[in-house]
């Protein structure tokens, strides 16, 4: 069985800066992209960041520069430093990994957290 924690989501006022955490534990033999997806009242949820197991990262184009994914292959963790924060950023936080667990070495499953709250507000 595997699965994904988040933590660090909460309220936080305009401008602000926030870290979300993510990870991984249980029967894993590896954590292939990890990323993070969001998803507001009302809407789909969209893609945030992700990162593969090597670093190299994608962002949705409207949050470049503003939101940073890292991860630490160690301890099967992604993490999500989010700055200057709009009140638009509000939405609930997914983490996913695609991940193969033994005994499917060659094969990738997609796992998602339970999501974490994150509200931008004054």
């Amino acid at each position: 069985q595997v699965q994904l924690v988040e933590s660090g989501g909460g309220l936080v006022q305009p401008g602000g800066s926030l870290r979300l955490a993510c990870a991984a534990s249980g029967s894993i033999f590896r954590v292939n992209t990890m990323g993070w997806y969001r998803q507001a009242p009302g809407k789909q949820r969209e893609l945030v960041a992700t990162i593969t197991s090597g670093g190299s990262t994608h962002y949705a184009d409207s949050l470049k520069g503003r939101f940073t994914i890292s991860r630490d292959n160690a301890k099967n963790a992604v993490y999500l430093q989010m700055n200057i924060l709009k009140p638009e950023d509000t939405a609930v936080y997914y983490c996913n990994a695609d991940i193969s667990p033994p005994p499917y070495y060659s094969a990738n499953f997609p796992y998602w957290g339970q999501g974490t709250q994150v509200t931008v507000s004054s």
